[in-house]
């Protein structure tokens, strides 16, 4: 679970109510036109904006990377290829069968090894998988980046709206209010969604697109040596190349 993405948008939106609550009545600031204009007008432009069939998964795996999604550090992946190395080593490849591994990718790759298929397949199958999951991730990336561009011009459509109703009708004072409220509200709803929620978001998937990407590419290559029967001691040599210098210090004298 993604703690700092949840506290955020919470901590964000409860400051906002408290400024409502201290000055008057949140009420005031709840009204469903300009909800529908903001959020069914902010879905709709994206829908025009990508293809219905990746729309969808897109937005899931971009929602449960940015918000459940467990950061894995590059450090401990080659602490468990080295001893995942050193478990081939000693046992040979069928060892790695009753081996537990944490990463889901790393566990496919050492599955591969204990059936036994080439590594040209192994490389191969991924790789794939990696380009496949990284292109989803884009995609969910870009949805939420729609969606906070179309939030706040949707928030400027209904307040014209609001202002336009409200100059068809000033002969009567009793619509004036409610026109006033689509008018500012849409804005405000507009502001809230795309800077409070999916601005934030694409910047959270953006950092974590490029760990992903770092992450998977070490897990091909450690299980790339592991099938290639190289040493332990070799592989960590090798992989330490994705660590920062600090990083690579410190894993330098803990071995």
């Amino acid at each position: 679970m993604d703690l700092s993405s949840i506290i955020g948008i919470i901590a964000a939106f409860t400051v906002v109510v408290i400024a409502i609550l201290l000055g008057g009545n949140i009420t005031q600031f709840i009204d469903v036109p300009s909800m529908l204009i903001v959020l069914g007008g902010g879905f709709a432009a994206t829908l025009v904006r990508f293809p219905l069939a990746g729309i969808g998964s897109a937005f899931v795996v971009g929602s449960k990377v940015a918000f459940t999604h467990k950061k894995v550090s590059p450090r401990d992946l080659i602490e468990e290829v080295t001893s995942l190395a050193d478990t081939v080593r000693k046992s040979g490849p069928l060892g790695l069968e009753n081996v537990e591994v944490s990463d889901p990718n790393l566990a496919k790759g050492v599955q591969y090894i204990a059936d036994g298929y080439e590594a040209s397949f192994i490389k191969d199958t991924m790789e794939r998988e990696r380009d496949l999951y990284l292109e989803r991730l884009s995609e969910g990336k870009r949805v939420f980046k729609a969606l906070g561009d179309s939030a706040p011009a949707f928030g400027m459509i209904g307040t014209l709206v609001g202002l336009v109703q409200m100059l068809a009708t000033m002969d009567d004072p009793s619509t004036i209010g409610p026109s006033m409220a689509i008018a500012l509200l849409t804005t405000l709803y507009g502001a809230l969604i795309s800077n409070v929620v999916c601005l934030p978001l694409v910047d959270k998937l953006d950092s974590k697109f490029d760990v992903e990407e770092v992450n998977q590419t070490l897990v091909i290559d450690g299980v790339m040596q592991i099938r290639e029967n190289k040493s332990p001691a070799l592989i960590r040599d090798m992989l330490v190349a994705y660590l920062p210098e600090k990083q690579r210090a410190e894993l330098a004298e803990a071995a």
